[in-house]
Formats: C-alpha cells, structure tokens, sequence
C-alpha cells in the first residue's frame, strides 16, 4: 500500500490507539507527557509522533479544525492500522454553571455539520464507543477529576452560532458544542473501530464568554492549564485500550 496522500504514513507507522487533538500544537504538548517520542510525518495541517506512555504504544495526530480534516484523519489513520481514535480537544460550554477549565466527556455527538451527511442519514447517531467512553470516565474518577459527561454538539461554522443555535442545543440538553468529534464517532463506528472524545472547556456560551474574550491567546488561562489534565486523563485511558 503506498503512503496515505495527507497523513504521508505506511501499515505499521501507527499505534492501535491514537489521540487526535485538532491543533498540531497540542500534539508537541501532549508529547512532552510521554517517552520516546518522535514525530514521523508533518503535512499541511497533520502532525503525527509516535510515542509510549507507562509502556503502551501510542500515536498522537493533529486532525485541524473541524470535520472534514478530522475524517480525513480517520480515514487515512484507519487504513494504516489505528483502531482506537480518543480526541483531545477544546470545547464552548452550553449549560449554565459548566465553568472554563471544566473537563467534558462525550457520550454522543449531535450531528450539526456536513461531512457525516455523505456517509450516512442524519438519524443514524453519532456516538462514542462504549469501551473507550468508560476508559475516560474511570481515568478521570481516578486522578479525582471533575467531569461532565453527557452528549455534546459538533457543528462546523463557527462564525455562524447564533443565539438561536446555541439555545437550541442548551434546551436539547448538550453540555457543549466542538468541530470534530461526530465526524470521528460516525467512521469509527462504521469502519467496526474505537472513538471516544475528552475536551477542556474554554468558554460558556449560555453565559457569554468565549475563548479569545478574557486573554490575549486562544485560550483562557483556566483552560490552558487544564488542558494538561485532559491529556492525562485520554493519555491513561489510551494505556488501559
């Protein structure tokens, strides 16, 4: 098999289980967390390392922002070998008291954007894949950490969430809205592979802070910092699978 045409990788250049975080900078971060990492393709927005946590094989690649790169990801990760796909990512809080910093972990993922209505019908649910679900909930009950866990939104027009949209999904009862995670859920699941997703809260929409609004980086410096917590708690997980 020649090498995937984005992620520029081979069958046996990846681990069975893979964090797909959407910003490759997160990748360098989530690297620091392990042994022996070494980054073996960087193309447009795809950074891949492979690296061992508490001795388990594991692969960390950028999917980019939203569906359609992170498909591209699943897709291309799949075909090489990954059956595991936990992304660590951020994450706009869409019930009243979910603070920034707040950890969410996704049972399910609304389906609000356009990439997972060329693979299948809009009913079929977008939803995270039980054994991976649990590995994230027990590794966060065990460092202690608070964590929402429940279903989320993934939407791909960031520009375009109006007051309408985010009341919709807050009185539907999603805990927070993304970019990525239904794209993952629904070629996971179809493909017969893994995926769950943990995400660190960096704003609340419900009560008007967004990220960018209270720092003058991307993040809140709450969500920065608790970011590092999310990637400990997806990096046990992924040595438990």
């Amino acid at each position: 098999m020649a090498k995937q045409p984005h992620l520029l990788v081979e069958p046996g250049d990846v681990a069975d289980v893979a964090l797909v975080p959407g910003d490759p900078g997160r990748v360098d971060r989530i690297a620091e967390h392990c042994e022996d990492a070494e980054t073996i393709a960087q193309n447009r927005e795809y950074k891949l390392v492979n690296a061992t946590y508490e001795g388990s094989a594991v692969t960390v690649c950028s999917t980019g922002i939203g569906s359609p790169s992170a498909a591209i990801a699943a897709e291309e990760l799949a075909a090489v070998g990954a059956e595991t796909f936990i992304r660590v990512g951020t994450t706009g809080a869409l019930q009243p008291g979910i603070e920034i910093g707040d950890t969410v972990v996704a049972t399910g993922a609304a389906k609000d954007e356009g990439t997972t209505k060329r693979y299948e019908d809009a009913t079929v649910p977008a939803v995270a894949e039980y054994g991976t679900l649990s590995a994230l909930v027990a590794a966060a009950e065990t460092r202690n950490a608070p964590v929402h866990v429940g279903p989320i939104a993934t939407d791909d027009a960031y520009y375009a969430e109006t007051d309408e949209y985010v009341e919709a999904w807050s009185d539907a009862g999603l805990l927070c809205v993304e970019m990525e995670a239904a794209a993952l859920f629904t070629l996971a699941r179809r493909k017969g592979l893994a995926a769950g997703a943990i995400c660190t809260v960096d704003g609340n929409l419900i009560e008007g802070t967004q990220k960018g609004e209270t720092d003058d980086d991307e993040l809140p410096e709450k969500a920065k910092n608790n970011v590092d917590r999310a990637i400990r708690i997806a990096l046990e997980a992924a040595a438990t699978l």
